[in-house]
């Protein structure tokens, strides 16, 4: 498989697993419905169910603030293997960097990050070279947090659309390209320098493995078309013409005795099993050429296979339009069209999926969910990541205002509904040493440490919807036959001995205990299938 190089490859090829884990600091929650009728919302849907579990991953929707490398990161614990639906905008780098959403990849933050992992290298690096270094580590973390079943969609322009072909096919694998969507950016023509008008862009689809089957469009369908002038007991339908040229020919009787030849669209079996089952229309009295029901429902249901041309899908410049009249001015350059992110959502997930973009601009992704929830009642959650300053004044502020319904008089939209976490990128797990940081708190670290071992979320024992003391004897939990334990006590020193064990009731095939220190033999632990390992932390200090 052919493959690309650029100066720095080297340095981030495996970067993505040298970046320190972070934790999420939660700094607001807004939700469109009130505190009361939240809670009655709640309790009406949920009853108290004793010794019940639930898992602590949370499904609320969430837009964080930070870095997108290390915002991915920070969600491998809860989300690895889960997302079900990416949709990215990476910066598309054109060289401008005027816009209010930077283009360029030359930003300070992007800038000084290539400085630290790629050396003085980064110093001679063209304008490409740095695009393909900022997004290769994220795309490899992009490809962690996909379902198996899962698909990403990226948009992309002239400028990076070969450079980005060939690292997904390094990175997803070239059996697992999908497709390369064309559609038109533009209404009108771009003015430039250049002979020919670009107005065209590009959407890659790549998914995460042969498991994941993409789904047809729901057709459009215009309900005024469809009756039932016999009713017919399967309900409304419209008629299709039963000739095909190239069919199959046979001869037909119509009920008023006439007789036609023709190329049918259906072998001369089928043609009449529908008869018999009351599908077929004889037009202009029973004399006409027969034509074949085709109901509503089936129609629904049938769907429409896309294709690669995105024909029929909002412009940018429809975006900017939608953009201004939710901010009441135009806050951002470039945004793409929500009708966008809802054929990528429609085409590659179900109505409880979780849908991820790393590179939120505008928060375009958070409004189509929302607007696909309202429409089917669906309940698909949204994960936004956002590393500019604008996260909350414009990406979060979008979402709200969605939420809430904007716009006056007959411009009024109505709101979706909903809420959303806002967060912060918080500490790192381990400390510049190696050591835990213990500052972040022992459900986090918790978390951490059953990551770590089974690349699952941690589960939580809760009854009557609160949160229980953890488990007997500082067990996480039970794994493909492997039993958890994280003996960590903040304030003193713990060892792993025959007296802890003692109190260990639940059975096991094997047993994982993490401690400070441990007096067991490794003769004893062989024999009895234990597995000790020593808590990552400075001990001195204690």
């Amino acid at each position: 498989m052919p493959t690309l190089n650029w100066i720095g490859k080297d340095a981030v090829i495996n970067h993505h697993s040298d970046v320190k884990f972070r934790t999420l600091t939660k700094k607001y929650t807004f939700s469109s419905i009130s505190n009361e009728q939240l809670a009655m919302s709640n309790s009406e849907k949920t009853q108290p169910i004793a010794n019940c579990k639930l898992l602590t991953a949370n499904s609320d929707n969430k837009i964080i603030h930070g870095d997108n490398l290390e915002a991915l990161k920070a969600l491998l614990p809860e989300y690895e293997g889960r997302i079900k639906c990416i949709y990215i905008d990476p910066p598309y780098n054109t060289g401008n960097e005027n816009w209010v959403y930077n283009d360029n990849v030359n930003s300070p933050r992007i800038r000084k990050w290539l400085g630290q992992v790629v050396g003085k290298e980064a110093e001679d690096l063209t304008r490409h070279d740095k695009w393909l270094c900022m997004m290769y580590p994220r795309l490899k973390l992009l490809q962690k947090l996909l379902a198996d079943d899962g698909a990403i969609f990226i948009s992309i322009d002239d400028n990076e659309q070969a450079n980005l072909k060939l690292i997904c096919d390094e990175i997803f694998g070239p059996g697992n390209f999908v497709a390369e969507c064309v559609r038109k950016r533009r209404d009108s023509q771009a003015n430039l320098s250049k002979n020919i008008s670009p107005i065209h862009e590009y959407l890659f689809i790549y998914r995460k493995s042969i498991s994941c089957t993409l789904n047809k469009i729901p057709a459009k369908i215009n309900l005024k078309d469809y009756k039932n002038p016999d009713n017919d007991s399967r309900g409304p339908y419209v008629t299709m013409p039963c000739t095909n040229k190239g069919g199959s020919k046979y001869t037909v009787i119509t009920p008023s005795g006439k007789e036609i030849t023709e190329e049918w669209r259906f072998k001369e079996d089928t043609y009449y099993s529908l008869l018999s089952d009351n599908r077929l229309i004889f037009p202009k009295g029973g004399d006409g050429k027969p034509r074949y029901k085709l109901f509503l429902y089936e129609k629904q249901k049938e769907g429409v296979l896309p294709n690669t041309w995105l024909d029929g899908i909002s412009s940018n410049q429809d975006a900017t339009r939608e953009i201004k009249s939710i901010m009441s001015e135009l806050v951002f350059d470039t945004p793409k069209p929500t009708e966008l992110v809802e054929f990528c959502i429609k085409l590659s997930s179900d109505k409880n999926a979780i849908i991820l973009d790393s590179f939120a601009g505008s928060g375009t992704t958070a409004h189509a969910v929302l607007n696909l929830n309202q429409q089917d009642g669906g309940h698909r959650k949204f994960i936004l990541v956002e590393m500019e300053d604008y996260a909350e004044t414009i990406t979060a502020e979008r979402v709200r205002r969605v939420m809430n319904g904007y716009g006056n008089g007959k411009n009024a939209v109505e709101g979706t509904g909903g809420s959303f976490t806002f967060y912060e990128l918080g500490e790192t797990v381990f400390d510049e040493n190696g050591y835990l940081n213990e500052t972040i708190g022992i459900e986090k670290i918790r978390e951490y440490i059953w990551y770590s071992e089974t690349r699952e979320p941690i589960a939580v024992e809760t009854c009557h919807g609160a949160s229980l003391q953890y488990a007997p004897q500082h067990l996480l939990g039970n794994h493909n036959g492997t039993a958890y334990y994280f003996y960590y006590e903040p304030n003193r020193i713990t060892t792993l001995d025959k007296a802890f064990l003692n109190n260990i009731t639940q059975r096991a095939e094997q047993y994982v205990i993490y401690a400070d220190n441990c007096l067991l033999s490794d003769e004893f632990m062989q024999l009895n299938h234990i597995v000790f390992k020593k808590i990552p932390r400075d001990i001195r200090k204690l």
